[in-house]
């Protein structure tokens, strides 16, 4: 008896636009091999950084959901009751897909950006405070992208790295252009 994988027929009909990027950084990572949700959030904070943030919330959101549309299926069944999910070929295919479509704008969501706009509520020592810390994030942050950029395997990851530099020195320039009052 032959097995036929329905799912990639289904996700033909679907279209890539219901394929959302944290479903598209949860399929690309499975493409590594079968993860369980921990794996995935700590393999997405490793590999894409500040650049895609994908919380354990999501994770667990997205999986089940992956999983109704064929595109994941439950692997073996690990340690404290961790479950493993593997990518299937209608899941590599509608990564294949999104990865192919076009992009469209790029979102920031940045919480220090948030923090400034009102950091009119501030006193003016929360305010130095506020400033002092995030200084010191992005400045941790752009040591950790030269190393990143001096250690990079192949042109892709060493142009995200030369980009994380970038975006650490536009955040300290942005800092450094604030008056402290």
């Amino acid at each position: 008896m032959t097995t036929v994988d329905t799912a990639a027929d289904k996700w033909d009909r679907r279209g890539v636009s219901e394929l959302n990027a944290t479903a598209a950084a949860l399929l690309g990572l499975l493409h590594d091999g079968p993860a369980t949700g921990g794996q995935l959030v700590s393999g997405a904070d490793e590999r894409f950084g500040a650049f895609f943030s994908v919380t354990r919330s999501q994770v667990y959101r997205e999986l089940p959901a992956l999983s109704k549309e064929g595109l994941v299926r439950l692997g073996k069944q690990g340690p404290r009751s961790s479950q493993q999910y593997v990518l299937t070929a209608a899941g590599k295919k509608a990564f294949k897909t999104w990865l192919t479509s076009e992009a469209g704008p790029d979102h920031l969501r940045s919480p220090l950006i948030l923090r400034l706009v009102h950091a009119g509520s501030l006193t003016a020592k929360q305010r130095s405070a506020l400033l002092d810390s995030a200084r010191t994030t992005y400045q941790a942050q752009l040591e950790e992208a030269k190393n990143a950029a001096k250690t990079a395997d192949g042109p892709y990851a060493k142009a995200v790295a030369e980009f994380a530099q970038a975006q650490a020195k536009a955040a300290l320039k942005l800092l450094d252009s604030i008056p402290q009052a």
